[in-house]
């Protein structure tokens, strides 16, 4: 399934500054998805990402999420919720796990873990919709979380996302540039920073 044509036929039925829930992993992903949906939609970044187990690491992400969207501009304003910190969680769900390789069983727990956990806050806020910037990362699977989020029972929709297409990888890296954004070399867990 092409996932950034069907959110585009999801957004010709959206009116313009709904409010979307959209769970985010680090700035210079969600740069690029920001600049995308930032004249669409009213956001408000849910940062939720226990799969992060070093709390410095963890804290210096946060930060340079809020320092992104203290200077970028869009349409609509851009809000920040910060999630509990629960490296605890991502462990217990990775157990027995631990030897698999990236991109594999592991991460496809991982990504459950933090859009069921978006799905739920979106649905508690009362959020029409909900998304993940991790589709823009070319290391993520896409399928795997569009298929997730879409699963997902809440009273929130997912929006359906493919933030690679029209370049928004690149477009990422340009921002990170421009707005001199720290760009992390492994997702955050234990064991991708292991491999590195």
């Amino acid at each position: 399934m092409n996932y950034d044509l069907e959110m585009q036929k999801q957004l010709k039925n959206i009116p313009l500054g709904t409010k979307l829930l959209l769970h985010t992993c680090c700035a210079p992903c969600s740069s690029a998805c920001l600049e995308r949906l930032g004249d669409i939609f009213e956001i408000t970044i849910y940062y939720y990402n226990p799969n992060i187990t070093d709390k410095d690491e963890y804290i210096k992400r946060v930060n340079e999420i809020k320092k992104f969207i203290n200077s970028f501009k869009t349409k609509y304003k851009i809000s920040l919720i910060e999630g509990e910190y629960e490296p605890k969680k991502f462990l217990e769900i990775a157990k027995d796990l631990e030897n698999e390789p990236e991109r594999g069983k592991r991460c496809f727990e991982c990504y459950k873990l933090r859009l069921e956990k978006t799905a739920k806050k979106a649905e508690e806020l009362h959020f029409p919709y909900f998304a993940t910037t991790l589709t823009l990362s070319p290391f993520k699977n896409a399928t795997w979380l569009n298929e997730i989020g879409s699963s997902l029972d809440y009273n929130s929709t997912y929006l359906y996302s493919d933030f690679k297409k029209h370049n928004g990888y690149k477009r990422s890296i340009e921002l990170s540039k421009e707005y001199d954004l720290y760009r992390q070399n492994y997702c955050g867990c234990i064991y991708s920073k292991k491999d590195n």
